[in-house]
């Protein structure tokens, strides 16, 4: 009950004693005056008592609102919590780099970042959406996968704002390898130039051999080593679940140089068949020159035994002259190993060449997709997509290997990249790729996953190991096709 309301029935009960006392004598008379008396003590009782009260209800109002920022406090802290990321980067040098590449953007925000990779990334990504347990952001190797799972629902397509945030960072190219249907899925987190040739240019002089300018001297060159009793090539294509991804890059270099850009494409969409003479005859040449008397040097005892990441060794101890292999390939190399620097053991690189008079290159990299919708996510992949991102992580993978001449196996075509973190050699791949007049996309990681990411891989490797012949195992990958 109000306070107005306690002073008003106070008052009438005032009243209604006085006029009893009017019609009732002395004794009433002094009654009434007793009972205003006591009525304007409850009065003054009820303001202290209301008093009290007011100043009750506004410490709870107070201890109420601080109760609700608090809250709203305790929301924004589980906003921040921890994002899962995870990839087929496994080494022990690109979980370091690639965690405390992370570590600045924890300090900002305060949501911690955790990254996990597997070899076997391609099979356990399967099971994982699959048993829904899908981890917050994957990195994919292979667009084609990300727009299976983009088109199954598995994926999240990225806000406007992340969108605009990141893209911002990329060219048109490189953006457009994370759109489907319209809609962007992913975005750039590293970049690989594959057309790439590592060797020893002090070897190479010992011995009086000349980089090869066209595929006819690449030819020439691995008949002369043999010959000489050199062996000319490392070559392994083992790789957990993703054993044979190695032979479909030497295949799709080739149809490049061979088939060309218009033919490329049309086999990546699947409007130019696997059993076509162009890609058969791709097969076929890199059969012939792997399977030549002496042209391989294979550690693990076979080609499809050897682990792509194992040629690093043979190659830099003299166990072969070359091996083909993508820019990050350099992360693979011993530790302390030189570099473009003129010393007698430093390795470089040359342009895995072709015949024709264009020079066409292949390269590949990884995308950040998300498979759940919170802020925080959003968050991650927009730093995913800055520079600042390439930056430190090129900066801890430099420091994991050894600091200064390290080659970190690292590259980023995003803007803003900051190329004094990087050794001469790898900002000559820069070079290759901006002097190139042709490029392409990986076209394993374009196709459909089930023939990109499956009977491309598992059929290849069947004909490296003499189980099927070029035309069979190209009519098993062309059956596969969805």
């Amino acid at each position: 009950m109000s306070f107005s309301r306690w002073k008003s029935l106070l008052a009438l009960l005032a009243v209604a004693v006085l006029f009893l006392a009017a019609c009732s004598g002395d004794e009433v008379t002094d009654a009434a005056e007793t009972v205003a008396e006591g009525a304007d003590e409850v009065v003054e009782e009820a303001e202290e008592a209301m008093e009290d009260e007011e100043a009750m209800e506004e410490e709870e109002a107070m201890e109420e609102e601080e109760a609700m920022e608090e809250e709203g406090d305790g929301e924004a802290m589980a906003d921040t919590g921890t994002v899962t990321i995870t990839g087929p980067e496994r080494t022990e040098q690109d979980v370091a780099a690639l965690n405390a590449a992370f570590a600045p953007f924890t300090e900002e925000t305060g949501i911690e970042v955790v990254y996990t990779g597997s070899a076997d990334w391609e099979a356990e990504i399967n099971v994982a959406v699959e048993g829904g347990t899908a981890p917050d952001i994957s990195f994919f190797p292979q667009p084609g996968k990300l727009a299976d799972f983009a088109r199954d629902g598995h994926l999240k397509a990225l806000p406007d704002a992340t969108s605009s945030a990141a893209s911002a960072n990329w060219d048109a190219g490189s953006w457009a390898f994370g759109t489907v249907d319209g809609g962007q899925y992913g975005i750039p987190a590293k970049t690989d130039l594959k057309s790439l040739v590592w060797y020893q240019p002090a070897r190479f002089e010992a011995l009086g051999y000349s980089i090869p300018e066209t595929w006819d001297d690449l030819l020439a060159l691995t008949d002369q080593a043999i010959a000489d009793g050199n062996t000319p090539w490392c070559v392994g294509i083992e790789s957990g679940q993703a054993t044979g991804w190695p032979f479909t890059d030497w295949i799709e270099d080739i149809m490049l140089r061979t088939a060309g850009p218009d033919a490329y494409d049309q086999w990546v969409t699947g409007d130019l068949d696997f059993t076509d003479p162009a890609v058969v005859g791709a097969f076929e040449a890199v059969g012939e020159l792997w399977n030549k008397p002496g042209a391989v040097f294979a550690s693990g005892g076979t080609i499809a035994a050897t682990n792509f990441g194992d040629n690093g060794t043979p190659l830099v101890e003299g166990d072969c002259l070359m091996h083909r292999q993508a820019s990050f390939f350099g992360g693979f190399l011993p530790e302390g190993t030189p570099a473009a620097d003129g010393s007698e053991g430093a390795v470089d690189v040359f342009y895995f060449p072709g015949n024709g008079t264009d020079r066409p290159i292949l390269v590949a990299g990884t995308l950040a997709a998300a498979f759940h919708d919170r802020a925080e996510i959003w968050q991650v992949m927009e730093y995913i997509g800055s520079a600042e991102y390439a930056n430190t992580r090129q900066a801890a993978q430099k420091e994991a290997l050894g600091g200064e001449g390290a080659l970190t196996g690292f590259a980023s075509a995003v803007k803003g990249l900051d190329s004094s973190l990087f050794e001469p050699l790898e900002q000559s791949f820069v070079e290759i790729m901006a002097t190139a007049d042709v490029a392409r996309f990986d076209a394993s990681d374009l196709m459909p996953a089930d023939v990109g990411a499956g009977t491309f891989w598992s059929e290849g490797t069947s004909f490296v190991n003499g189980d099927k012949t070029a035309q069979e195992a190209a009519e098993a990958i062309e059956a596969s096709w969805p």
